[in-house]
C-alpha cells in the first residue's frame, strides 16, 4: 500500500460491490456520477472508487466468459468480500442497501423510491415487504447494468 493510503472496511467494499452490481462495465470510470456520489459518501477519491470496481470486476464470472479483464491488484479482502457476498445472494443485496441508507443518512425507501403509502403499517410485515421490494430495485438495476441498459434482445 501507497504512503497515505488507508485500507478499505468491510462495508466500504460491500457498498463498492452493491454499487458494481449497479454498473456495466463500461461505465466504472472516475467521472460516473453514480462513483463520484459513492465516493463522497465513503470519503475515498473517485479514482480510488472505480479502480476497487475494477478490482472487482477481475472476479466476475460473467466478466470472464466474455473475455473481459479486470485490474490486477485484488486484496485477499476484496476476494473474501467478494464470495461472501455472491455466496449469501438471499441476504447480503439488502444488507447492503440497508449499509447504503445509514451511510446516505435516508431511508431504504427514500433510497429506492418505495412509497411510504405502498407500505402496510404493521412494522412486522414492512420489514418484510421492504425487503423483497428493495431486492427488486437492486436486481432489476443488476440485469439493466448486464445489458449496459439497451433493450433485452427478443426471442422467438
Amino acid at each position: 500500500m501507497k504512503t497515505g493510503q488507508k485500507s478499505w472496511t468491510r462495508e466500504e467494499l460491500i457498498l463498492a460491490i452493491n454499487l458494481y452490481c449497479k454498473l456495466p462495465f463500461g461505465r466504472l470510470h472516475s467521472n460516473n456520477p453514480e462513483i463520484i456520489k459513492l465516493a463522497k459518501l465513503i470519503r475515498r477519491t473517485p479514482g480510488s472508487v472505480a479502480y476497487k470496481l475494477v478490482n472487482f470486476a477481475s472476479l466476475d464470472p460473467s466478466l470472464k466468459i466474455r473475455g473481459i479483464k479486470g485490474a490486477y491488484n485484488v486484496s485477499h479482502l476484496d476476494i473474501r468480500i467478494w464470495q461472501e457476498f455472491f455466496n449469501n445472494w438471499d441476504v447480503l443485496p439488502f444488507e447492503s442497501e440497508k449499509l447504503l441508507a445509514k451511510f446516505a443518512d435516508t431511508t431504504i425507501e427514500k433510497l429506492n423510491d418505495i412509497s411510504e403509502e405502498e407500505l402496510p403499517k404493521e412494522g412486522k410485515i414492512k420489514e418484510q415487504m421492504v425487503k423483497i421490494r428493495v431486492n427488486q430495485s437492486f436486481f432489476r438495476r443488476m440485469i439493466l447494468a448486464t445489458y449496459d441498459f439497451r433493450p433485452f434482445p427478443l426471442i422467438n
